[in-house]
Protein backbone atom coordinates (compact mmCIF):
# COMPACT_ATOMS: atom_id res chain seq x y z
CA UNK A 1 0.00 0.00 0.00
CA UNK A 2 2.70 2.21 0.63
CA UNK A 3 4.65 1.23 -2.32
CA UNK A 4 1.51 2.58 -4.44
CA UNK A 5 0.77 5.71 -2.49
CA UNK A 6 4.40 6.86 -3.23
CA UNK A 7 3.82 6.67 -7.04
CA UNK A 8 0.94 8.83 -7.66
CA UNK A 9 2.91 10.77 -10.09
CA UNK A 10 2.63 14.34 -11.33
CA UNK A 11 4.71 15.12 -14.24
CA UNK A 12 5.55 18.46 -14.40
CA UNK A 13 6.82 20.39 -17.50
CA UNK A 14 7.96 24.18 -17.95
CA UNK A 15 9.42 26.16 -20.70
CA UNK A 16 10.36 29.72 -21.17
CA UNK A 17 10.73 32.40 -24.00
CA UNK A 18 14.29 32.22 -22.83
CA UNK A 19 14.75 28.53 -22.65
CA UNK A 20 13.62 28.66 -26.56
CA UNK A 21 16.84 30.36 -27.41
CA UNK A 22 18.65 26.26 -26.35
CA UNK A 23 16.45 24.52 -29.43
CA UNK A 24 14.77 20.99 -28.64
CA UNK A 25 17.15 19.81 -25.82
CA UNK A 26 14.56 21.17 -23.12
CA UNK A 27 11.54 21.63 -25.04
CA UNK A 28 8.34 20.02 -24.14
CA UNK A 29 8.14 17.21 -26.55
CA UNK A 30 11.67 16.41 -24.98
CA UNK A 31 11.01 16.79 -21.73
CA UNK A 32 7.55 14.33 -21.93
CA UNK A 33 9.44 11.87 -23.38
CA UNK A 34 12.38 11.61 -21.21
CA UNK A 35 9.37 11.35 -18.44
CA UNK A 36 6.92 9.08 -20.01
CA UNK A 37 10.27 6.98 -20.51
CA UNK A 38 11.27 7.08 -16.97
CA UNK A 39 7.83 6.37 -15.29
CA UNK A 40 7.36 3.70 -17.36
CA UNK A 41 11.41 1.86 -16.79
CA UNK A 42 10.39 2.15 -12.94
CA UNK A 43 6.62 1.75 -12.54
CA UNK A 44 5.43 4.72 -11.40
CA UNK A 45 1.66 5.49 -11.77
CA UNK A 46 0.82 8.96 -13.49
CA UNK A 47 -1.67 10.81 -12.04
CA UNK A 48 -1.41 14.23 -14.32
CA UNK A 49 0.82 16.19 -16.53
CA UNK A 50 1.14 19.52 -15.54
CA UNK A 51 2.43 22.12 -18.60
CA UNK A 52 3.20 25.46 -18.11
CA UNK A 53 4.78 26.53 -21.88
CA UNK A 54 5.96 30.36 -21.74
CA UNK A 55 6.59 30.49 -18.08
CA UNK A 56 9.66 31.78 -15.92
CA UNK A 57 11.36 29.52 -13.53
CA UNK A 58 11.55 32.76 -10.91
CA UNK A 59 7.98 33.06 -10.92
CA UNK A 60 5.69 30.03 -8.45
CA UNK A 61 2.75 31.38 -9.68
CA UNK A 62 2.14 29.67 -12.65
CA UNK A 63 -1.07 27.90 -13.59
CA UNK A 64 -0.47 24.57 -14.04
CA UNK A 65 2.49 24.41 -11.12
CA UNK A 66 -0.77 26.04 -8.92
CA UNK A 67 -2.68 23.20 -10.21
CA UNK A 68 -0.07 20.69 -9.56
CA UNK A 69 0.03 22.01 -5.39
CA UNK A 70 -3.52 21.89 -4.95
CA UNK A 71 -3.60 18.11 -6.06
CA UNK A 72 -0.62 17.67 -3.36
CA UNK A 73 -3.02 19.79 -0.66
CA UNK A 74 -5.88 17.33 -1.54
CA UNK A 75 -4.09 14.29 -1.80
CA UNK A 76 -4.09 13.17 -5.25
CA UNK A 77 -0.34 13.79 -5.93
CA UNK A 78 2.17 12.27 -3.48
CA UNK A 79 5.12 11.86 -6.22
CA UNK A 80 6.49 14.93 -8.49
CA UNK A 81 8.87 13.99 -11.20
CA UNK A 82 11.01 16.90 -13.74
CA UNK A 83 13.02 16.55 -15.74
CA UNK A 84 15.44 18.42 -13.85
CA UNK A 85 16.04 20.51 -10.85
CA UNK A 86 15.60 24.17 -13.04
CA UNK A 87 12.36 23.03 -14.73
CA UNK A 88 10.90 23.03 -11.33
CA UNK A 89 12.45 26.25 -10.61
CA UNK A 90 14.91 28.97 -10.82
CA UNK A 91 14.39 31.05 -7.48
CA UNK A 92 16.80 29.41 -4.66
CA UNK A 93 14.35 30.09 -1.91
CA UNK A 94 11.25 29.11 -2.82
CA UNK A 95 13.43 25.54 -4.53
CA UNK A 96 14.39 25.28 -0.89
CA UNK A 97 11.29 25.53 0.33
CA UNK A 98 9.23 23.25 -1.23
CA UNK A 99 12.40 20.73 -1.59
CA UNK A 100 13.14 21.08 2.11
CA UNK A 101 9.81 22.04 3.78
CA UNK A 102 6.60 21.49 1.89
CA UNK A 103 7.87 18.22 0.37
CA UNK A 104 8.62 17.15 3.41
CA UNK A 105 5.77 17.86 5.18
CA UNK A 106 3.13 16.51 2.45
CA UNK A 107 5.14 13.34 2.19
CA UNK A 108 5.73 14.25 -0.92
CA UNK A 109 8.82 12.37 -3.11
CA UNK A 110 10.32 14.13 -5.52
CA UNK A 111 12.68 13.42 -8.40
CA UNK A 112 14.92 15.53 -10.97
CA UNK A 113 15.79 12.60 -13.55
CA UNK A 114 18.35 14.28 -15.25
CA UNK A 115 20.28 15.81 -12.13
CA UNK A 116 19.97 12.03 -10.32
CA UNK A 117 17.97 13.51 -7.75
CA UNK A 118 15.61 11.89 -5.39
CA UNK A 119 14.22 12.86 -2.19
CA UNK A 120 14.02 9.32 -1.05
CA UNK A 121 17.05 8.42 -1.57
CA UNK A 122 18.06 11.92 -0.03
CA UNK A 123 19.36 14.96 -1.77
CA UNK A 124 22.98 15.88 -2.47
CA UNK A 125 24.84 17.84 -0.83
CA UNK A 126 25.31 20.01 -4.41
CA UNK A 127 21.27 20.61 -5.04
CA UNK A 128 21.95 24.25 -3.23
CA UNK A 129 24.44 25.06 -5.20
CA UNK A 130 22.48 23.65 -8.35
CA UNK A 131 19.14 25.94 -7.26
CA UNK A 132 21.68 28.61 -6.61
CA UNK A 133 23.50 28.18 -10.26
CA UNK A 134 19.83 27.79 -11.64
CA UNK A 135 18.86 31.29 -10.26
CA UNK A 136 22.29 33.03 -11.05
CA UNK A 137 21.25 31.60 -15.29
CA UNK A 138 17.98 33.14 -15.42
CA UNK A 139 19.19 36.44 -12.95
CA UNK A 140 22.05 36.90 -16.01
CA UNK A 141 19.26 35.74 -18.97
CA UNK A 142 17.56 38.42 -17.86
CA UNK A 143 20.32 40.88 -17.48
CA UNK A 144 21.78 40.32 -21.09
CA UNK A 145 18.11 40.37 -22.54
CA UNK A 146 17.81 43.64 -21.26
CA UNK A 147 21.03 45.07 -22.35
CA UNK A 148 20.35 43.72 -25.92
CA UNK A 149 17.02 45.76 -25.88
CA UNK A 150 18.63 48.69 -24.57
CA UNK A 151 20.99 48.63 -27.16
CA UNK A 152 18.76 48.38 -29.92
CA UNK A 153 16.44 50.85 -28.32
CA UNK A 154 19.36 53.40 -27.97
CA UNK A 155 19.92 52.72 -31.70
CA UNK A 156 16.80 53.73 -32.86
CA UNK A 157 14.80 50.43 -32.98
CA UNK A 158 11.19 49.73 -31.72
CA UNK A 159 9.94 46.01 -30.63
CA UNK A 160 6.57 46.10 -31.14
CA UNK A 161 3.87 43.00 -31.03
CA UNK A 162 1.01 45.27 -32.86
CA UNK A 163 2.25 48.69 -34.62
CA UNK A 164 -0.05 51.31 -33.09
CA UNK A 165 -3.12 52.98 -35.50
CA UNK A 166 -1.58 54.83 -38.49
CA UNK A 167 1.27 52.79 -39.27
CA UNK A 168 2.23 49.15 -39.60
CA UNK A 169 5.59 47.22 -39.74
CA UNK A 170 8.08 48.73 -42.09
CA UNK A 171 8.40 46.45 -45.36
CA UNK A 172 12.26 46.71 -45.25
CA UNK A 173 13.70 47.61 -42.22
CA UNK A 174 13.26 45.82 -39.20
CA UNK A 175 11.89 47.17 -35.96
CA UNK A 176 11.14 50.08 -37.58
CA UNK A 177 7.42 51.68 -38.30
CA UNK A 178 5.95 53.33 -41.48
CA UNK A 179 3.61 55.32 -41.81
CA UNK A 180 0.12 53.44 -43.14
CA UNK A 181 -1.29 55.28 -45.92
CA UNK A 182 -4.94 53.62 -45.10
CA UNK A 183 -5.35 54.28 -41.67
CA UNK A 184 -3.66 57.81 -40.90
CA UNK A 185 -6.65 59.63 -41.28
CA UNK A 186 -7.91 58.27 -38.18
CA UNK A 187 -5.51 59.22 -35.94
CA UNK A 188 -5.49 63.11 -38.20
CA UNK A 189 -9.25 63.52 -37.52
CA UNK A 190 -8.51 62.49 -33.77
CA UNK A 191 -6.23 65.52 -33.40
CA UNK A 192 -7.75 68.09 -35.94
CA UNK A 193 -11.09 67.30 -33.51
CA UNK A 194 -8.86 67.81 -30.43
CA UNK A 195 -7.64 71.01 -31.58
CA UNK A 196 -11.06 72.51 -32.20
CA UNK A 197 -11.95 72.10 -28.93
CA UNK A 198 -13.52 68.78 -28.52
CA UNK A 199 -13.02 66.59 -24.97
CA UNK A 200 -11.84 62.93 -25.79
CA UNK A 201 -15.50 61.69 -24.52
CA UNK A 202 -16.98 63.48 -27.67
CA UNK A 203 -14.44 63.07 -30.20
CA UNK A 204 -15.29 58.91 -29.08
CA UNK A 205 -18.68 59.78 -29.80
CA UNK A 206 -18.09 61.25 -33.19
CA UNK A 207 -16.12 58.36 -34.59
CA UNK A 208 -19.10 55.79 -32.75
CA UNK A 209 -21.53 58.14 -34.57
CA UNK A 210 -19.42 57.84 -38.17
CA UNK A 211 -19.29 54.32 -37.25
CA UNK A 212 -15.07 54.63 -37.50
CA UNK A 213 -13.16 51.07 -37.53
CA UNK A 214 -11.21 50.45 -34.00
CA UNK A 215 -7.53 49.45 -33.91
CA UNK A 216 -8.42 46.14 -32.44
CA UNK A 217 -10.74 45.48 -35.35
CA UNK A 218 -8.60 46.83 -38.36
CA UNK A 219 -5.65 44.28 -36.35
CA UNK A 220 -8.50 41.36 -36.42
CA UNK A 221 -9.38 42.14 -40.35
CA UNK A 222 -6.10 42.39 -41.38
CA UNK A 223 -4.47 39.55 -39.36
CA UNK A 224 -7.10 37.70 -37.91
CA UNK A 225 -5.40 39.02 -33.73
CA UNK A 226 -7.99 39.33 -31.57
CA UNK A 227 -10.79 36.91 -32.90
CA UNK A 228 -11.59 35.27 -30.06
CA UNK A 229 -12.87 39.26 -29.20
CA UNK A 230 -14.47 40.18 -33.31
CA UNK A 231 -14.83 36.63 -34.94
CA UNK A 232 -18.70 36.47 -33.62
CA UNK A 233 -19.41 39.68 -32.56
CA UNK A 234 -22.18 42.43 -32.90
CA UNK A 235 -21.42 44.72 -36.06
CA UNK A 236 -21.02 48.03 -33.55
CA UNK A 237 -17.84 46.28 -32.21
CA UNK A 238 -15.69 46.95 -34.86
CA UNK A 239 -16.36 50.61 -33.85
CA UNK A 240 -17.01 50.63 -30.20
CA UNK A 241 -14.16 52.92 -29.20
CA UNK A 242 -13.47 53.80 -25.77
CA UNK A 243 -12.58 56.51 -24.04
CA UNK A 244 -9.30 55.44 -22.88
CA UNK A 245 -7.91 54.45 -26.27
CA UNK A 246 -9.01 57.90 -27.66
CA UNK A 247 -6.72 59.34 -24.45
CA UNK A 248 -3.48 57.06 -25.24
CA UNK A 249 -3.93 58.18 -28.78
CA UNK A 250 -3.90 62.21 -27.81
CA UNK A 251 -0.92 61.63 -25.35
CA UNK A 252 0.83 59.20 -27.74
CA UNK A 253 4.67 60.82 -28.97
CA UNK A 254 4.61 58.04 -31.60
CA UNK A 255 2.69 60.26 -33.56
CA UNK A 256 5.11 63.14 -33.48
CA UNK A 257 7.93 60.37 -34.40
CA UNK A 258 8.71 59.77 -31.43
CA UNK A 259 9.59 56.50 -29.29
CA UNK A 260 9.10 56.05 -25.59
CA UNK A 261 10.37 53.08 -23.99
CA UNK A 262 9.73 51.66 -20.19
CA UNK A 263 6.53 52.80 -19.89
CA UNK A 264 5.89 49.44 -18.21
CA UNK A 265 8.57 47.53 -16.39
CA UNK A 266 8.65 44.97 -14.50
CA UNK A 267 9.79 44.84 -10.86
CA UNK A 268 12.60 42.69 -11.27
CA UNK A 269 14.01 39.66 -13.13
CA UNK A 270 11.55 37.19 -10.24
CA UNK A 271 8.57 39.90 -9.82
CA UNK A 272 7.09 40.18 -12.89
CA UNK A 273 4.66 42.23 -12.27
CA UNK A 274 4.26 44.98 -14.42
CA UNK A 275 4.54 48.46 -13.00
CA UNK A 276 4.15 51.99 -14.86
CA UNK A 277 7.52 53.77 -15.12
CA UNK A 278 8.21 57.65 -14.63
CA UNK A 279 10.15 60.50 -16.20
CA UNK A 280 13.18 59.49 -14.41
CA UNK A 281 12.96 55.51 -16.08
CA UNK A 282 11.68 55.82 -19.37
CA UNK A 283 13.62 56.32 -22.49
CA UNK A 284 12.72 58.69 -25.15
CA UNK A 285 14.11 58.14 -28.39
CA UNK A 286 13.60 60.87 -30.72
CA UNK A 287 12.87 60.48 -34.77
CA UNK A 288 13.03 57.17 -35.06
CA UNK A 289 10.17 57.29 -37.89
CA UNK A 290 7.80 59.61 -39.69
CA UNK A 291 5.55 61.45 -37.65
CA UNK A 292 1.53 62.06 -38.37
CA UNK A 293 1.33 65.03 -36.27
CA UNK A 294 3.15 67.96 -36.11
CA UNK A 295 5.17 68.72 -32.73
CA UNK A 296 3.49 72.23 -32.67
CA UNK A 297 -0.11 70.32 -32.80
CA UNK A 298 0.75 67.89 -29.89
CA UNK A 299 1.61 70.17 -27.71
CA UNK A 300 -1.14 72.16 -28.12
CA UNK A 301 -3.39 69.31 -27.69
CA UNK A 302 -1.36 68.56 -24.66
CA UNK A 303 -1.71 71.88 -23.09
CA UNK A 304 -5.38 72.22 -23.80
CA UNK A 305 -5.85 68.41 -22.37
CA UNK A 306 -4.38 70.32 -18.94
CA UNK A 307 -6.22 73.17 -19.31
CA UNK A 308 -9.60 71.06 -19.54
CA UNK A 309 -9.12 69.35 -16.47
CA UNK A 310 -8.50 72.51 -14.62
CA UNK A 311 -12.10 74.33 -15.48
CA UNK A 312 -14.04 74.63 -12.55
CA UNK A 313 -17.70 76.31 -13.38
CA UNK A 314 -18.37 76.13 -9.49
CA UNK A 315 -15.72 75.60 -6.56
CA UNK A 316 -18.68 73.55 -4.96
CA UNK A 317 -18.65 70.88 -7.78
CA UNK A 318 -15.36 69.71 -6.89
CA UNK A 319 -15.44 68.45 -2.86
CA UNK A 320 -15.80 65.02 -3.96
CA UNK A 321 -13.14 65.06 -6.55
CA UNK A 322 -11.31 61.81 -6.76
CA UNK A 323 -13.38 60.10 -3.66
CA UNK A 324 -16.24 58.95 -5.89
CA UNK A 325 -16.63 55.21 -7.47
CA UNK A 326 -18.57 52.86 -9.15
CA UNK A 327 -18.86 49.56 -7.24
CA UNK A 328 -19.56 47.49 -9.78
CA UNK A 329 -17.05 48.12 -12.59
CA UNK A 330 -14.82 50.50 -10.23
CA UNK A 331 -14.74 53.49 -12.78
CA UNK A 332 -15.66 57.24 -10.98
CA UNK A 333 -18.65 58.74 -10.60
CA UNK A 334 -18.85 62.00 -13.15
CA UNK A 335 -20.78 65.25 -11.46
CA UNK A 336 -23.46 66.46 -13.78
CA UNK A 337 -25.83 68.82 -13.90
CA UNK A 338 -29.60 69.09 -15.08
CA UNK A 339 -30.86 73.12 -15.64
CA UNK A 340 -35.08 73.11 -14.23
CA UNK A 341 -35.69 77.26 -14.85
CA UNK A 342 -33.57 79.20 -13.03
CA UNK A 343 -31.89 75.91 -10.80
CA UNK A 344 -29.17 73.96 -11.43
CA UNK A 345 -29.39 70.38 -10.01
CA UNK A 346 -26.56 68.47 -9.85
CA UNK A 347 -25.85 64.67 -9.84
CA UNK A 348 -23.68 62.11 -9.79
CA UNK A 349 -23.63 59.05 -12.46
CA UNK A 350 -21.22 56.17 -13.49
CA UNK A 351 -18.97 57.48 -16.18
CA UNK A 352 -19.32 54.03 -17.49
CA UNK A 353 -22.77 54.36 -18.04
CA UNK A 354 -22.12 57.29 -20.02
CA UNK A 355 -19.82 56.19 -21.93
CA UNK A 356 -21.33 52.40 -22.49
CA UNK A 357 -24.98 52.85 -21.59
CA UNK A 358 -26.90 50.82 -19.09
CA UNK A 359 -26.23 47.32 -20.93
CA UNK A 360 -22.79 47.78 -19.34
CA UNK A 361 -23.24 49.23 -15.78
CA UNK A 362 -26.42 50.91 -14.25
CA UNK A 363 -26.13 54.75 -13.78
CA UNK A 364 -25.40 54.70 -9.71
CA UNK A 365 -27.18 57.98 -10.15
CA UNK A 366 -27.09 60.23 -7.00
CA UNK A 367 -27.99 63.92 -6.03
CA UNK A 368 -25.66 65.97 -5.17
CA UNK A 369 -27.60 67.27 -2.35
CA UNK A 370 -28.64 63.68 -1.27
CA UNK A 371 -25.11 62.24 -1.36
CA UNK A 372 -23.75 66.01 0.61
CA UNK A 373 -26.26 65.46 3.24
CA UNK A 374 -25.70 62.17 3.87
CA UNK A 375 -21.62 62.24 4.32
CA UNK A 376 -22.48 65.31 6.84
CA UNK A 377 -24.17 63.02 8.47
CA UNK A 378 -21.49 59.94 8.97
CA UNK A 379 -19.13 62.76 9.48
CA UNK A 380 -21.41 64.62 12.14
CA UNK A 381 -21.70 61.49 13.69
CA UNK A 382 -18.43 59.91 14.05
CA UNK A 383 -17.43 63.53 15.12
CA UNK A 384 -19.56 63.56 17.92
CA UNK A 385 -18.89 59.96 18.77
CA UNK A 386 -14.98 60.83 18.83
CA UNK A 387 -15.93 63.88 21.24
CA UNK A 388 -17.87 61.77 23.46
CA UNK A 389 -17.32 57.96 23.56
CA UNK A 390 -13.50 58.18 22.31
CA UNK A 391 -12.94 54.85 24.57
CA UNK A 392 -15.38 53.02 22.78
CA UNK A 393 -15.04 54.00 19.47
CA UNK A 394 -11.45 52.98 19.45
CA UNK A 395 -12.15 49.60 20.40
CA UNK A 396 -15.15 49.52 17.71
CA UNK A 397 -12.62 50.28 15.33
CA UNK A 398 -9.70 47.90 16.69
CA UNK A 399 -12.10 44.87 16.16
CA UNK A 400 -12.81 45.52 12.47
CA UNK A 401 -9.02 45.87 11.73
CA UNK A 402 -7.90 43.02 13.80
CA UNK A 403 -10.44 40.81 11.35
CA UNK A 404 -9.25 42.52 8.46
CA UNK A 405 -5.65 41.88 8.91
CA UNK A 406 -5.28 39.00 10.54
CA UNK A 407 -4.97 36.45 7.65
CA UNK A 408 -2.43 39.04 6.04
CA UNK A 409 -0.02 39.24 9.43
CA UNK A 410 -0.20 35.21 9.33
CA UNK A 411 1.14 35.00 6.01
CA UNK A 412 3.77 37.71 6.42
CA UNK A 413 4.98 36.34 9.78
CA UNK A 414 5.29 32.61 7.08
CA UNK A 415 7.20 34.63 4.82
CA UNK A 416 9.62 36.17 7.83
CA UNK A 417 10.33 33.18 9.37
CA UNK A 418 11.35 31.49 6.20
CA UNK A 419 13.42 34.43 5.01
CA UNK A 420 15.44 34.26 8.66
CA UNK A 421 15.72 30.93 8.59
CA UNK A 422 17.33 30.44 5.19
CA UNK A 423 19.86 34.08 5.97
CA UNK A 424 21.00 31.75 9.35
CA UNK A 425 21.43 28.54 6.90
CA UNK A 426 23.67 31.07 5.02
CA UNK A 427 25.80 32.14 7.46
CA UNK A 428 26.26 28.58 8.78
CA UNK A 429 27.00 27.84 4.74
CA UNK A 430 29.82 30.65 4.82
CA UNK A 431 31.24 28.95 7.83
CA UNK A 432 31.92 25.67 6.37
CA UNK A 433 33.12 27.26 3.20
CA UNK A 434 35.82 29.27 4.68
CA UNK A 435 37.02 26.06 6.43
CA UNK A 436 37.43 24.20 3.31
CA UNK A 437 38.67 27.11 1.63
CA UNK A 438 41.48 27.48 4.85
CA UNK A 439 41.71 23.28 4.47
CA UNK A 440 42.47 23.96 0.42
CA UNK A 441 39.49 21.08 -0.12
CA UNK A 442 38.51 24.03 -2.73
CA UNK A 443 39.92 26.65 -4.63
CA UNK A 444 40.09 30.22 -4.58
CA UNK A 445 38.23 30.55 -7.26
CA UNK A 446 35.42 28.74 -6.43
CA UNK A 447 35.15 30.54 -2.89
CA UNK A 448 35.65 33.86 -4.29
CA UNK A 449 32.79 33.06 -6.94
CA UNK A 450 30.73 31.14 -3.56
CA UNK A 451 31.33 34.30 -1.58
CA UNK A 452 30.08 36.32 -4.05
CA UNK A 453 26.70 34.92 -4.71
CA UNK A 454 25.66 34.13 -1.07
CA UNK A 455 26.94 37.76 -0.25
CA UNK A 456 23.92 38.62 -2.81
CA UNK A 457 21.60 36.48 -1.37
CA UNK A 458 22.29 37.69 1.57
CA UNK A 459 21.96 40.91 0.64
CA UNK A 460 18.54 40.01 -0.72
CA UNK A 461 17.21 38.36 2.22
CA UNK A 462 18.13 41.40 4.16
CA UNK A 463 16.11 43.92 2.71
CA UNK A 464 13.47 41.25 2.72
CA UNK A 465 13.52 40.62 6.12
CA UNK A 466 13.62 44.12 6.45
CA UNK A 467 10.83 44.69 4.36
CA UNK A 468 8.52 41.82 5.81
CA UNK A 469 9.25 43.53 9.06
CA UNK A 470 8.37 47.05 8.20
CA UNK A 471 5.06 45.11 6.54
CA UNK A 472 4.26 43.52 10.01
CA UNK A 473 4.93 46.71 11.75
CA UNK A 474 2.23 48.36 9.73
CA UNK A 475 0.07 45.83 9.95
CA UNK A 476 0.44 46.12 14.32
CA UNK A 477 -0.44 49.72 13.42
CA UNK A 478 -3.91 49.42 13.70
CA UNK A 479 -4.01 51.06 16.88
CA UNK A 480 -2.15 53.93 16.17
CA UNK A 481 -4.04 54.29 12.51
CA UNK A 482 -7.22 54.19 14.91
CA UNK A 483 -6.11 56.97 17.54
CA UNK A 484 -5.34 58.92 14.35
CA UNK A 485 -8.02 59.00 12.65
CA UNK A 486 -9.41 59.81 16.26
CA UNK A 487 -7.35 62.91 16.87
CA UNK A 488 -8.16 63.71 13.47
CA UNK A 489 -11.76 63.54 12.89
CA UNK A 490 -11.86 65.78 16.69
CA UNK A 491 -9.85 68.42 14.92
CA UNK A 492 -12.75 68.93 12.88
CA UNK A 493 -15.73 68.87 16.01
CA UNK A 494 -19.14 69.80 15.05
CA UNK A 495 -18.64 70.57 11.47
CA UNK A 496 -21.50 72.28 9.49
CA UNK A 497 -20.51 71.94 6.25
CA UNK A 498 -17.98 69.61 4.03
CA UNK A 499 -15.21 70.96 2.17
CA UNK A 500 -12.67 69.20 -0.19
CA UNK A 501 -9.85 69.59 2.66
CA UNK A 502 -12.52 68.25 5.46
CA UNK A 503 -13.28 65.27 2.63
CA UNK A 504 -9.64 64.28 1.61
CA UNK A 505 -8.50 64.52 5.21
CA UNK A 506 -10.68 62.09 6.25
CA UNK A 507 -12.25 59.80 3.62
CA UNK A 508 -10.45 57.70 1.41
CA UNK A 509 -13.66 56.72 -1.37
CA UNK A 510 -16.94 56.88 -1.41
CA UNK A 511 -18.62 53.78 -3.25
CA UNK A 512 -22.40 54.67 -4.34
CA UNK A 513 -24.91 51.83 -4.83
CA UNK A 514 -27.42 51.29 -7.92
CA UNK A 515 -30.94 52.51 -5.86
CA UNK A 516 -33.67 49.92 -6.08
CA UNK A 517 -36.90 51.57 -6.29
CA UNK A 518 -39.80 50.00 -4.28
CA UNK A 519 -43.57 49.87 -5.10
CA UNK A 520 -44.83 52.25 -3.25
CA UNK A 521 -42.57 54.88 -5.32
CA UNK A 522 -39.89 55.18 -2.25
CA UNK A 523 -36.00 54.81 -3.01
CA UNK A 524 -33.77 53.09 -1.32
CA UNK A 525 -29.91 53.41 -2.23
CA UNK A 526 -26.42 52.42 -0.18
CA UNK A 527 -23.47 54.94 0.16
CA UNK A 528 -20.74 53.40 1.61
CA UNK A 529 -17.85 55.36 3.13
CA UNK A 530 -13.84 54.36 3.22
CA UNK A 531 -12.29 56.58 5.45
CA UNK A 532 -8.29 56.99 5.65
CA UNK A 533 -6.27 54.75 7.82
CA UNK A 534 -9.08 52.55 8.83
CA UNK A 535 -11.64 51.80 6.34
CA UNK A 536 -15.40 50.99 6.49
CA UNK A 537 -16.65 51.29 9.82
CA UNK A 538 -19.52 48.88 10.29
Amino acid sequence: MVKQQMNNTALYLRLSRDDENYGDSISIETQRTILRQFVKENGFHVVDEYVDDGWSGTNFERPAFQRMIADIESGRVNCVITKDLSRFGREHVMMDYYLEFFFVDKQVRYIAVSDGEDTEKGLSDFVPFKNLFNEWFAKDTSRKVKNSLNAKFRAGERTFTYAPLGYKRHPDIKNKLAVDEETKWIVEKIFSLALLGYGANTIRKKLVDEKILTPGYLQYKRYGTFAHIYADAPEKMSYDWTLTSVKNILKDETYIGNTVHYRQTTLSYKNKRRVRGNEDTMLRIEDTHEPIISKEDFETVQQMIVSRRRKKKDGTSSIFSGLMRCPDCGWTLSLGANRRGEKIYRYYHCSKYTEKGKDVCPSHYISFNVLYAYVLSRIQYWSKEAQTNEDKLLKRLLSASARENGACRKKKENELRKAEKRKAELDSLFARMYEDFVSERITEYNFQMLSAKYQNEQTELEEKIAGLKKNLEEVRQSKDDAEKWISLIKEYADPTELTAPLLNALVEKILVHQAVKHEDGTREQEVEIYYRFIGKIE
